[in-house]
């Protein structure tokens, strides 16, 4: 029996589909959630979200925000959510470079500054690492499904 999932950012809804299983970063490690999962609210933090459905397993590279997990549906309300296969690999390398220069230049500044260019540094790196695994397995199969 599958489990509704909604993918919320400010600007759009990512993804809402039934599904088999979702993994999501929570700010203390991953979280799974099957159907049947007991109602729960936890932050999220930065990593990828997993979705598993029948048989085939795709990734979101996500930013912060809340999961609400309800008795009819997993609510991911994310402050960014970018599908694995959408992610451009050249422009998240030239975030990651951007986000370097300003740590950097942040060196012995306000430290607002340097949080600032260490999340996104941050978010660059794991962009770039949901991407290129994604490049590099391609669409995955879940275990168990004979491949």
């Amino acid at each position: 029996m599958p489990i509704k999932l909604e993918i919320v950012t400010p600007e759009k809804l990512a993804y809402s589909d039934d599904v088999d299983a979702v993994v999501v970063p929570g700010i203390e490690g991953e979280l799974g959630i099957l159907p049947h999962h007991a109602p729960l609210v936890s932050l999220l933090g930065l990593g990828e979200l997993r979705i598993r459905k029948g048989g085939n397993e795709e990734s979101f590279a996500i930013a912060g925000g809340f999961l609400q997990v309800r008795p009819d549906k997993v609510v991911v309300m994310a402050e960014t959510a970018d599908l694995a296969a959408e992610i451009d690999l050249e422009r998240a390398q030239a975030a990651r470079r951007e986000a370097e220069q300003a740590l950097e230049a942040s060196r012995g500044r306000d430290a607002s500054d340097l949080a600032s260019a260490r999340g996104a540094l941050q978010e660059a790196l794991m962009r770039i690492r949901v991407a290129e695994r994604r490049h590099r397995e391609g669409p995955r199969r879940s275990r168990g499904d004979g491949q």
